[in-house]
């Protein structure tokens, strides 16, 4: 078994990462070279932005198999899409979705979201009042109380209201992992220069849900909202 650990230090070693990029050279810029060429000359022009989680369990371009020059990615915690709200505020994330869609031109934007999510987690207990004691997780995972609020027994509602309890979601975390994508997905469509585009037939917005466990994809149709199993 390999061991990661530098020697005097705690630290995890990463030279066996130093030896990827090593790799990708020989790769790409020996048998690929033409390829990497045509990418620096005349630049990116992915089709796909994909909006991802920054768990280190799904990277957007292994699961994938894209080759460099084809995913535009955008990585945040619960692959969340914040709400068009343009100000003094910085937005890393709207500012990759703007180059994306409005100077990149692609053609589909994935909001990528997976089994067994830690914001996804955070988020459920933050909405039982367990917020955890952090600087920025739990007001950024605040985007996404709504995908919560979805399927939360209520005790003040009416019966025919109710859903589920906090506890219940809490084993059960993939149905608010789907429902905060499509909340994301809903709040992609909050930005007016995306909208025109989903709506002249020039964009399609898709939602997709890894199953970590089996390694099986879901996905939505091209317009739909419901997350359904590839086959």
């Amino acid at each position: 078994m390999t061991d990661h650990h530098q020697p005097g230090c705690g630290c995890r070693d990463i030279n066996h990462l130093v030896e990827g990029v090593k790799t990708f050279k020989s790769t790409n810029y020996g048998q690929e070279l033409d390829m990497m060429r045509k990418l620096v000359e005349e630049g990116q022009s992915p089709a796909t932005l994909i909006i991802s989680c920054s768990d280190s369990r799904v990277d957007p371009a292994l699961l994938t198999g894209a080759k460099p020059g084809e995913l535009f990615t955008v990585r945040n915690v619960a692959n969340l899409v914040p709400p068009y709200a343009p100000g003094a505020s910085l937005h890393g994330t709207g500012a990759a979705i703007e180059y994306a869609v409005r100077d990149l031109k692609v053609d589909h934007i994935v909001v990528l979201g997976h089994a067994h999510c830690g914001g996804i987690k955070a988020l459920i207990a933050g909405a039982a009042g367990n917020r955890m004691e952090r600087d920025f997780i739990n007001d950024w995972m605040d985007i996404a109380l709504d995908a919560t609020e979805l399927k939360v027994n209520d005790p003040t509602a009416e019966s025919g209201r109710r859903t589920v309890t906090l506890e219940w979601l809490q084993h059960n975390t993939f149905l608010v992992e789907r429902s905060a994508i499509m909340n994301s997905i809903r709040n992609l469509m909050s930005y007016p220069w995306l909208r025109d585009r989903v709506e002249t037939g020039t964009l399609q917005l898709h939602g997709w849900w890894f199953d970590l466990e089996t390694g099986d994809l879901w996905k939505t149709q091209p317009g739909g909202d419901q997350l359904m199993p590839v086959l």
